[in-house]
């Protein structure tokens, strides 16, 4: 429908994005599906009635045209899911120098990128700021610079959230823990699904607007760390 509210998720095109832009539609919102795989993520925006927009999170441009793509196509954007974001290897010597300054630039700058070129536009909407942090990034885990990355994402969700106060504007750290997405290279046994995820992300955004659910952490049962 024309007056349903509009929601722009990144890293969309497997695992906790897509898990999420399936169920947002399901909730009838319009959901703008953002990864640089446009293949994957025009065959879910086909399925669910979404729209596509290949998105390189580190480029700010690609984060303005996203904004601006959602904004020409459906006139507003409500909510905001910077959700894409990669890890790596444990152990300070392990895994290489040049993936460390790719995960800054995808996990902590892609989405400062991707929330500061949404800003006007939630504010006009009242709308709503999610970020992908981690149980990772509540607490330190030996040797990890993906636990490093998701440290500055709790921090940035909260400084987020105190520069937007007043505003009407509503922002949600979401903290997984284990979960079986193709962000591990095996199965993990006893691990959340990516739906588990998703249904708190949408818990989140359907509370009333007075509401503010600042950080949702989410381990599964199994998980002693």
């Amino acid at each position: 429908m024309s007056d349903s509210p509009v929601f722009i998720i990144t890293g969309a095109s497997s695992g906790i994005g897509e898990a999420t832009a399936r169920q947002a539609a399901q909730a009838g919102h319009r959901v703008v599906l953002a990864a640089r795989s446009a293949e994957k993520i025009e065959a879910i925006a086909a399925d669910i009635g979404g729209l596509a927009v290949p998105t390189d999170v580190t480029r700010w441009e690609d984060n303005e045209a996203l904004v601006r793509r959602a904004l020409d196509e459906y006139g507003r954007v409500d909510t905001i899911f910077a959700n894409a974001g990669f890890g790596g290897a444990r152990g300070w010597l392990k895994g290489e120098p040049e993936e460390w300054r790719e995960m800054v630039l995808t996990n902590v700058l892609g989405a400062a990128y991707t929330v500061r070129a949404a800003i006007p536009a939630l504010t006009e909407a009242k709308g709503h700021v999610l970020i992908t942090s981690s149980v990772a990034g509540r607490r330190v885990l030996p040797g990890s610079f993906y636990s490093v990355t998701k440290h500055a994402v709790t921090a940035m969700a909260e400084a987020i959230r105190q520069d937007l106060d007043g505003s009407g504007v509503r922002v949600t750290s979401i903290e997984p823990g284990m979960v079986d997405t193709p962000f591990f290279d095996n199965p993990v046994k006893n691990a959340l699904e990516a739906d588990d995820i998703a249904r708190a992300v949408m818990y989140a955004v359907s509370q009333p607007p007075h509401v503010d659910v600042n950080e949702i952490l989410v381990r599964p049962t199994a998980q002693s760390g």
